[in-house]
């Protein structure tokens, strides 16, 4: 279940970029690849939530961990709706940004998974 959670990761970012891209350049299919990337979103909270549930003993850290990925996917869609709207989003990218290192961090650290900080 670990590589779907991280294949869905993965492909969610592409898209995401994709869509950024598309939005920039005002093409009219790029609210058919954000529609996409929402969905994309779902499957990584399905994932993430099979994953959480699947462990046996949950420390605080993998709640901490939940609730970080879901920031990150909040805060990706902050810039592409800013990108839509044609507004900054200088913040949103701040928030991405963080999140996304504070969530690698905590994926690469915890036992689940890959032990790079182990």
């Amino acid at each position: 279940m670990t590589h779907a959670h991280i294949t869905t990761w993965v492909i969610a970012f592409i898209l995401f970029f994709v869509s950024l891209a598309m939005y920039k350049a005002h093409s009219p299919k790029a609210k058919i690849v954000h529609m996409i990337l929402r969905l994309f979103y779902l499957l990584i909270i399905a994932t993430g939530a099979m994953l959480l549930f699947s462990l046996y003993s949950i420390s605080a850290l993998y709640i901490v961990k939940a609730i970080v990925g879901l920031w990150v996917i909040v805060a990706m869609e902050m810039v592409t709706v800013r990108a839509k709207k044609g507004e900054r989003a200088q913040s949103a990218w701040i928030q991405l940004v963080l999140a996304f290192v504070l969530v690698l961090y905590l994926g690469l650290k915890l036992p689940l998974g890959f032990h790079v900080f182990s």
